[in-house]
């Protein structure tokens, strides 16, 4: 049986979907979800590594912003992070992990699977 449509305003949960059940849940990595931590992780997965500033310029985002994302894709496991010194000046740079590609990949092929149920809608 298909499923109904949603009306203006209304959000239809694909329960069809594998990771969906509850009502609203999509089934979504919410700690890659998040814009800047989604950007993050995609910039990443392009480049071997990014610095700080480069991260922070690609993003368009301030200081304390990709501070408190980075630690929080850190905090899983998804990225790596090395300080160290340049002539005298402090230098972060970030790298993805295995753990952090396997769940951007993860994550991809369950938004490509949305997008495919609400083109067959």
């Amino acid at each position: 049986m298909a499923e109904p449509r949603a009306r203006a305003g209304e959000v239809r949960v694909l329960s069809s979907l594998p990771g969906t059940g509850e009502a609203g849940a999509l089934g979504l990595d919410q700690v890659i979800h998040a814009r800047v931590r989604l950007g993050i992780v995609s910039a990443l997965a392009a480049n071997q590594c990014l610095a700080f500033n480069e991260l922070k310029a690609l993003l368009h985002t301030s200081d304390g912003n990709l501070s408190a994302h980075a630690r929080k894709l850190e905090d899983a496991g998804y990225i790596a992070c090395r300080k160290s010194f340049v002539d005298r000046t402090p230098r972060t740079e970030y790298s993805l992990t295995v753990r952090g590609r396997t769940a951007l990949d993860g994550y991809l092929a369950h938004m490509e699977a949305l997008i495919q149920a609400a083109r067959q809608s």
